[in-house]
């Protein structure tokens, strides 16, 4: 595990992507999970989860929300630092689901290649 775990909430995926794209350029953090969740605030709510060293963390976390409050509503966000060990597991699933769902699309993308291939 790396030493701290942020979690940015957005209303809306526009707004998730804009924070975790600056999120990314503040700092060398690492995404290691996103959820969505609908009916948080009468709306779909975008969860993204990064880790990476405290201060690199701290520093993503702030660049993030700003930069999702100027497109959109940011519901909440936190920065954990030196999580507990439970809560390292959970991070390990987080980034065991987003590499299936990064298979998963390479997956379906070659499947929709092949096809238009056949046409």
């Amino acid at each position: 595990m790396k030493a701290a775990l942020g979690l940015i909430e957005t209303v809306g995926l526009t707004t998730a992507i804009t924070a975790l794209d600056a999120a990314s350029k503040a700092a060398d953090v690492t995404l290691v999970g996103y959820e969505k969740v609908i009916g948080a605030g009468k709306a779909v709510s975008v969860t993204i989860q990064f880790v990476g060293e405290v201060a690199a963390v701290k520093a993503s976390v702030e660049a993030g929300v700003n930069a999702g409050s100027r497109v959109g509503t940011v519901l909440s966000h936190r920065v954990i630092p030196r999580p507990h060990e439970e809560v390292d597991s959970l991070i390990k699933r987080f980034e065991k689901n987003i590499k299936k769902k990064e298979s998963k699309k390479t997956t379906e993308s070659k499947t929709k290649k092949d096809l238009d291939n056949k046409n």
